[in-house]
């Protein structure tokens, strides 16, 4: 069938009503799988994303969930569509998931299925699910050791692969996973919560095509993609043209005690921008590299959130921006690289773009924020309710901003996650928490002060535990700007038997047993602007409520309530 995209006229007006609606069927997906899924992880920490794609794998629209998932999904459905699974071989009723960060991915724990969407025999776009799986094997539970050195020690590593096809279920495929995972039933659950609402995805596409005809819902994908193409480069043109680097640290690897070099050179030249990262570190022997994937993902998240107006999230943004990342950086992972830990490449790669755009547009720039994924990761073993998996994702505090103090304790960044309600967890597995809040003297001074940090603590209440952790921000603060001063730093803890030992931030497979505590601090936000100029009534506040110190308020800032 012939369809003459070039022919539909979409007018302004209808070219914003469609696009809402796509927004809204990824949504739905969302909601699907919010309402469907079996573990924690997906159910209350949230870390999963939808999103809807044309009929070439570029994303038009999505749900508001992770920036590091929805910014890379078009990455990996492009690379299969290129290089795996040519876009002739799918047909409507075929779904296909990987998870291989060599394939287009990030890491291991993060499955994504696509389904294609067809009207009258034309393929007309994609859906796509992605969800962070509780456990897919490998040496430590819930995929998430920190000791790795090879991608094989992390766990099971799917090629794309057809999980549907012609609408049955390819069960040998399906078999095969979950013999390869801690807990299968809740990897299956989430798996089909995901196939869900790829349908639900796929019925509301085929829904809006039918109203629109072919060539027009194609054409309003097209105008789509421009359009917020249009958007990024007047957003680029703004800033002024020059080059702009900035640089910070990731604490190690996890087998190395060496600090893992971000680098970006900036170069603005009208509405262009190229992102240049070779002064990264080459890739390291622990799982704290990323994939170009990943890393792409992190550029465009860093440029559509400063921009300074709102601009519709697809991979029209994209095409303005130019990467250069020589393969074999920390930023540009090459197999068999190990990358589980890759949100903290991440991370910190933001905070760097956010540090090169201050001095181009340091009116709208933060301080850096905590800046990593705190994944602490238990497996319980008691004799009665066997093995259970827990991965929990702690925040920090955000950086000041030029006009106002930084947020405290919430998600923000490469992720969104959510808080996973304690007595759920306590509920499920014999695990109870002593504390949970916001953790005093941890934001940055400055005229505006840095969001803080907090501190959680999980007590163990069965014979074994074992704890595997990737953290950071141990050895290198989050910064700050326009003479603010740096956030405090992470902390972790072993209290056992009433005695306190500090422990690394990346730890895997360390044995605990009944009644130890784990405690973990999270750092804050960087200060922005000199202390010395921070109004009085603020700092008294600030005292008065918790969250700075009298001493410290003294040495900081000169004075206290």
């Amino acid at each position: 069938m012939n369809v003459n995209v070039a022919d539909a006229e979409i007018s302004p007006i209808e070219l914003e009503i469609i696009y809402n609606a796509l927004t809204a069927a990824a949504a739905e997906m969302d909601v699907t799988i919010w309402r469907t899924s079996r573990s924690t992880i997906v159910r209350e920490l949230l870390d999963y994303s939808t999103a809807i794609f044309d009929r070439d794998g570029w994303n038009v629209a999505q749900a508001a969930r992770i920036p590091s998932h929805l910014n890379s999904m078009s990455y990996f459905l492009t690379e299969i569509l290129a290089r795996h699974i040519p876009p002739d071989r799918w047909g409507p009723d075929d779904v296909v998931i990987s998870n291989d960060p060599y394939c287009g991915g990030q890491h291991l724990p993060d499955i994504v299925a696509y389904k294609a969407v067809f009207r009258n025999g034309r393929r007309i776009g994609f859906v796509g699910a992605l969800c962070h799986h509780l456990d897919v094997g490998g040496s430590s539970p819930g995929s998430y050791g920190s000791s790795a050195t090879e991608i094989f020690q992390e766990g099971l590593r799917i090629p794309p692969v057809k999980i549907v096809e012609r609408g049955k279920l390819n069960e040998p495929i399906r078999d095969i996973i979950l013999q390869n995972v801690r807990q299968p039933d809740i990897l299956w659950g989430d798996l089909q919560s995901q196939l869900a609402s790829l349908h639900i995805g796929a019925a509301s596409i085929e829904r809006l095509a039918m109203k629109l005809g072919e060539a027009r819902f194609e054409a309003a994908t097209h105008q789509l993609l421009d359009r917020s193409e249009a958007a990024m480069r007047a957003v680029i043109g703004r800033i002024p043209d020059g080059t702009y680097e900035f640089e910070d640290h990731v604490d190690d690897d996890g087998i190395l005690d060496t600090p893992i070099r971000i680098h970006a050179r900036l170069t603005v030249e009208g509405d262009e921008l190229t992102v240049d990262l070779s002064g990264c570190s080459p890739q390291v022997m622990g799982p704290s590299n990323a994939t170009l994937s990943s890393t792409c993902s992190t550029v465009f998240y860093a440029l559509i959130a400063s921009a300074d107006v709102p601009i519709a999230a697809n991979a029209g943004c994209y095409r303005p921006v130019r990467i250069v990342a020589p393969p074999g950086l920390c930023v540009s992972a090459a197999v068999p690289a190990p990358v589980v830990h890759r949100i903290a490449i991440g991370h910190r790669l933001a905070t760097v773009l956010f540090g090169a755009l201050h001095q181009a547009v340091p009116e709208r720039m933060p301080a850096a924020y905590y800046a990593v994924s705190y994944v602490v990761t238990l497996q319980t073993i008691d004799p009665e309710l066997g093995r259970r998996v827990l991965v929990e994702i702690e925040v920090g505090g955000i950086g000041a901003l030029p006009v106002s103090d930084g947020a405290s304790a919430l998600s923000f960044g490469m992720h969104n996650n959510a808080n996973i309600p304690m007595e759920m967890i306590e509920s499920d597995m014999p695990v109870t928490f002593m504390g949970y809040g916001l953790l005093s003297d941890t934001g940055g001074p400055g005229q505006w002060r840095g969001g803080l940090g907090l501190w959680r603590e999980w007590r163990i209440d069965c014979p074994m535990a074992q704890l595997s952790t990737n953290l950071d921000r141990f050895k290198f603060r989050p910064f700050g700007l326009s003479g603010g001063e740096p956030a405090a730093p992470s902390a972790l803890y072993l209290i056992r038997d009433g005695e306190k030992q500090a422990l690394r931030s990346k730890v895997t497979n360390m044995m605990l047993r009944n009644g130890d505590i784990i405690r973990l601090e999270t750092s804050g936000g960087g200060g922005f602007g000199e202390a010395r100029l921070r109004e009085r009534e603020l700092v008294e506040r600030d005292v008065r409520l918790g969250y700075v110190s009298a001493a410290a308020a003294r040495d900081s800032y000169g004075r206290s309530s």
